[in-house]
Formats: structure tokens, sequence, C-alpha cells
């Protein structure tokens, strides 16, 4: 036998060389965190189907945003649940001054400044009585444009909240742009957009319904992406790049890792994915079970999700993957 010239697994022969030669590198600070902070609540409530995620008091998540310092990730996403009674037709709720999303990002604001990038949850259904993410026109259809003028309304709330970037997420045409003017307007021009660009009506949100208290009945298809369609994701990206976003997003991250590469491929600003809180029970129930290995399913699928193309990763288990990380 003649002995091959290239032998590929001498690049694999122990850890220190697969280290050397790693192609893709996943560091804490591209790790952002998305928190729920939920009125109401005394102590911290577990979230069943999300097994180590909690909705948090506003005592717990300012100790979760220094703990977040201290790990070195990147940020927290912040989400707000208000009580089931504050909830009405306009998520009015969202939007208040002493909304729970609002008093949520001024006390991680006051506990970590600068220290810590916070981004705000910029949506309604959390806070609709029908859980759609906008208003609802005569037909039962959620209204696009009375809808974006709500976000704006929304983002420039959070802005004065402490954010330092809104995010967008309901699938609006000209929802970006109409918050870039409406954020200028108010004075916050240093204040960004992470734009949920390429959003997909996705059964992997299931936990995520639980997580929020969502009062949604039926589905949201008829604003947020068909799962079918890959090119569509690039179009929405490109569209909100040029509205003024300074971050895009593709939602879920691993079933759409397609989208991701073709979004990651083409942009010229940074991109980010979100490991949604499908993608993050089914490791965690797995994990439980015995059937796979915790750590080594979430680094590896945090590490496909960079390979793809991601600058950033929101995912629950962003504390973990630090430790582990670093």
């Amino acid at each position: 036998m003649i002995p091959p010239v290239r032998r590929p697994r001498r690049l694999r022969t122990n850890p220190a060389i697969r280290r050397l030669v790693a192609e893709t590198r996943v560091h804490p600070a591209q790790l952002l965190l998305p928190v729920f902070v939920a009125d109401g609540l005394d102590e911290p409530r577990p979230i069943s189907s999300m097994p180590g995620v909690v909705q948090h008091t506003l005592d717990s998540v300012r100790a979760e945003a220094s703990r977040a310092v201290e790990a070195g990730i990147g940020g927290l996403v912040v989400f707000g649940v208000p009580e089931p009674d504050d909830k009405d037709a306009a998520g009015s709720a969202g939007y208040a001054d002493d909304g729970i999303l609002n008093r949520a990002l001024a006390a991680v604001r006051a506990e970590v400044g600068d220290d810590l990038v916070i981004v705000a949850d910029t949506c309604l259904d959390e806070f609709t009585d029908h859980g759609h993410c906008g208003v609802l026109a005569d037909d039962g259809s959620v209204a696009n444009d009375p809808t974006v003028e709500l976000y704006v309304r929304q983002a420039v709330t959070q802005a004065e909240a402490g954010a330092h970037f809104v995010s967008p997420s309901g699938m609006m045409d000209g929802q970006v742009a109409a918050i870039r003017s409406g954020l200028d307007l108010a004075g916050h021009t240093d204040t960004g957009i992470l734009a949920y660009s390429a959003k997909y009506a996705s059964a992997f949100f299931g936990p995520f319904r639980e997580a929020v208290g969502s009062s949604l009945v039926g589905d949201r298809r008829a604003y947020q992406q068909d799962p079918a369609n890959r090119r569509e994701g690039r179009l929405e990206a490109s569209l909100d790049e040029l509205e003024g976003a300074d971050i895009l997003m593709v939602k879920p991250a691993g079933p759409y890792l397609d989208v991701l590469a073709d979004v990651a491929a083409w942009s010229r600003i940074p991109v980010a994915a979100y490991q949604v809180s499908g993608e993050y029970a089914m490791i965690a129930a797995a994990a439980e079970r015995g059937w796979i290995d915790r750590q080594a399913a979430l680094l590896e699928s945090t590490t496909a999700i960079v390979r793809a193309g991601a600058d950033i990763v929101l995912t629950y288990a962003a504390l973990e993957l630090a430790g582990w990380l670093r």
C-alpha cells in the first residue's frame, strides 16, 4: 500500500491541535441572554417548558445582569410579562412608562450601566389581549401601519428607559424605517436597532408562549415568514438594512442555517441569530432524560450557528456557555 500523501487526521490528533486549527470560535462576548421579567412576582417563577429558565422579578433580573457581566457575555434581551388584567387590544402596557418592560429596562441599566448591552424587545404580543403583535383591523387581521406607529412609541419609551438597542420583532412592513425616524426625532440618535429581519412562523416558538403568558389563539402566518421560503429571508434582511437597522437577525437559528448563511454572506452589518425556546427546550429535555449530553449539544449547536455566519447568538444557555467557553 502506498501511504497517503495527505493525512487530514493529523490535525485531529489531540485537543491542543484541534483547538489550534479550529475554523470557528465562539466567544462569550458574542452571546446575548434573553430574560423574562414578570409583573406581580415575589420570587422567580420557573418556566416548565424551558428547564432552567425563569420569569424574573425586578430584583432577580438585576442579579442576573450582574452575573452576565461577570460571565463576560455580550448583553441581555429583556422581555416584559404583564399581569393578565393589564392586557388590552392595543398592548398599551408595552409602551407605558411604568409598564413592566420599561421598569425592567431601567432596573437593568441602573445595575450594570454600559457594562452590558441592553436590548429591549420591541413588540406588543405579550401585552395584547388577543396575543397578536399589533392592533387588529375590523376583519381580524393585524393592521400594519397603525401597529408600526405604536412600535415607534414603544421604541422611544424603551430608549428613555435605558435600552442601548431596540429590537422590533413584529415583522410589520416599514417598521425599521419608522422606528429609526422616531428615535432620531426624539433625540435618541445613539440608540441602535437590532432588527428581527428574517423571522419565520415557526413551531419552535412554542415554549416562548408559556414564558410570556401569551394570549394568542391561532397563528401569525399572515405576517411572519413562511418556513418554505429561503430567498424571502434575504429580501427582508436587505430591506431592514436599507431602512437603518444596525444589526440584522434570523430567527429561529438552527432550522434556518441556510437563511442565516445567505444573510451573513451578503450583509455589510453584523448578523445575529436566535436559538429559540423550542431549540433550547429540545436539548434540555433530551439531556434531562439522558439521551444527549447537555453541554456537548449546546456547544455544538452554538458553534454551528456561528459557523453559518452569525456574529451574535441569542441563547437561553448564554451563562452556561460562557462558563464552558472560558
